[in-house]
């Protein structure tokens, strides 16, 4: 299958019962043997998914070989949601003594994870900008373990080079862990420039129906078994339901990020001309300082853009206020278009230090594009940015 719309609907073939072309939600808990021969095989599977729900479900593995399809990779797991997916992959992968790299600029629970959590069981951390190659050369130690990425970021949509990055990672001994969530494989395949994990907060443009949270983690069959190894310990278990929905979700994926991509760039471009926004980060504009890595690396720019509003605070409250289409809430990559202030949401998740480094500025407004016709995007947007200056 070389088509993306035909692997998110084909990806799974052979994974569910003859003749079922819905899969069938498995709501079982755990699964009996008939002969002790048939108990002792399917307690001791790896990622199976006819022993008991925590270790595998029939719908975690339907989730999962999709993903991997589209992620171009060899396997994948399920999680409850984002955060554990990454969780569990640190704890996989790293021990005490160990070194992370992490950018400044992304969400704020992998830097919560990353210089909160983990320190606490004796790994360090170097925060970096992700713009500059050279600032990952120099933090590399020989205790450098993992390298951890997310391009675009999150909120500030700063690029990584994948290319550059990866191949300083390996060259080290280190692992390089990609967060494809903004992107999603339909614009970005992370593991085509070698990264070794991919993993996605599946709740946001996966699932794509604010409905489910979910996370999940693709890769190389042997590092995937590793971190299942940790998962069923951690016990970040998805639901057959939510795996289920999220599966159903995966299915529209790349027909979704279509729109998305497109009303993303049209609000973008039109926004950036309006007096109330003193910048547009979009990584499809040709203002974007890295929109040539972009289109490198990218083969669409994404859903989501942010907005520094001249205004500061006030300006950021009342955007929000006004908008009537698109929804104040955390979270993104729904069908309806989400709008939030990044810096009162990290406000929770990262100290005040540490927020004042991340370059989040108090006028940002961080916009994740719905599949709403785009001339009603437009106008709903541009109607709430007229009330600041009028």
């Amino acid at each position: 299958m070389t088509g993306i719309g035909t692997t998110a609907i084909h990806g799974d073939d052979g994974l569910s019962p003859r003749g079922a072309v819905s899969p069938p939600i498995v709501q079982s808990a755990t699964f009996s043997a008939e002969t002790d021969e048939r108990f002792t095989e399917i307690a001791t599977q790896t990622r199976g998914d006819a022993f008991y729900t925590r270790y595998g479900n029939p719908n975690h593995a339907q989730v999962a070989a999709v993903v991997a399809e589209l992620e171009g990779v060899e396997a994948g797991l399920v999680t409850a949601s984002g955060m554990g997916a990454i969780t569990t992959i640190a704890l996989a992968l790293l021990n005490a003594g160990d070194h992370v790299i992490v950018q400044r600029s992304t969400y704020g629970g992998t830097t919560s994870l990353t210089t909160g959590l983990l320190t606490r069981f004796g790994v360090t951390c170097t925060q970096v900008d992700q713009t500059d190659v050279d600032a990952f050369a120099r933090a590399l130690t020989p205790q450098t373990k993992l390298v951890l990425v997310e391009t675009p970021s999150n909120p500030l949509l700063e690029l990584t080079d994948l290319t550059a990055v990866v191949d300083l990672a390996h060259a080290h001994g280190a692992y390089a862990v990609v967060d494809n969530t903004f992107a999603t494989p339909v614009n970005q395949r992370p593991a085509a420039f070698g990264a070794d994990l991919v993993w996605h907060s599946a709740t946001k443009f996966l699932g794509g129906h604010s409905d489910v949270s979910a996370g999940v983690v693709v890769g190389s069959a042997e590092l995937v078994d590793r971190v299942w190894q940790t998962s069923i310990v951690t016990g970040a278990t998805l639901g057959p339901i939510d795996a289920w929905l999220l599966l159903r979700g995966i299915r529209t994926l790349p027909l979704r990020m279509a729109r998305h991509n497109d009303n993303a760039l049209a609000l973008a471009r039109a926004l950036e001309e309006h007096p109330a926004v003193a910048r547009v980060r979009y990584p499809g504009l040709a203002s974007h300082s890295q929109h040539d890595l972009a289109t490198k690396q990218m083969s669409g720019h994404g859903g989501v853009f942010s907005l520094d509003l001249a205004g500061g605070r006030p300006a950021a409250a009342t955007l929000l206020a006004e908008l009537r289409l698109a929804k104040r809430a955390a979270s993104l990559g729904s069908v309806s278009t989400l709008v939030v202030h990044p810096r009162s949401m990290w406000a929770g998740i990262v100290d005040a230090e540490q927020l004042a480094e991340t370059g989040i500025g108090e006028g940002l407004v961080r916009v994740s594009t719905g599949i709403e016709e785009t001339v009603d995007l437009l106008a709903d947007f541009t109607r709430a940015l007229d009330a600041i200056v009028g």
